[in-house]
């Protein structure tokens, strides 16, 4: 036969064992505050990607503009046409950049 108090004392240490889980995640869990600082160098370094790919894309439809078949850009289409065939004339000289 149990004590009287037994099963109420049981009760209260197995709500400090959750309560202290719980506090345990808030402070170490994955989306506590230890966890803070992490997430917000992350997410710098995803919006300086982010920055970048925009600046690319933004690059990208100016070119795809550039070509389009209704009014192409002359300068273009020639630099791609000689760099695509490997052709030039003999007094052309060529200066080729790095992409970065």
């Amino acid at each position: 036969m149990r004590k009287p108090g037994t099963e109420s004392r049981l009760k209260r240490y197995g709500a400090l064992c959750g309560l202290l889980l719980l506090g345990g995640l808030a402070v170490a869990g994955p989306t506590g505050l230890l966890a803070w600082s992490e997430n917000a160098s992350a997410l710098e370094v995803r919006e300086a990607k982010i920055a970048e790919l925009t600046a690319k894309r933004d690059a990208l439809r100016n070119r795809v503009m550039l070509l389009d078949p209704e009014a192409a850009d002359p300068d273009l289409a020639s630099e791609l046409v000689r760099d695509q065939l490997r052709v030039m004339r003999e007094d052309e000289v060529v200066i080729t950049l790095e992409d970065e």
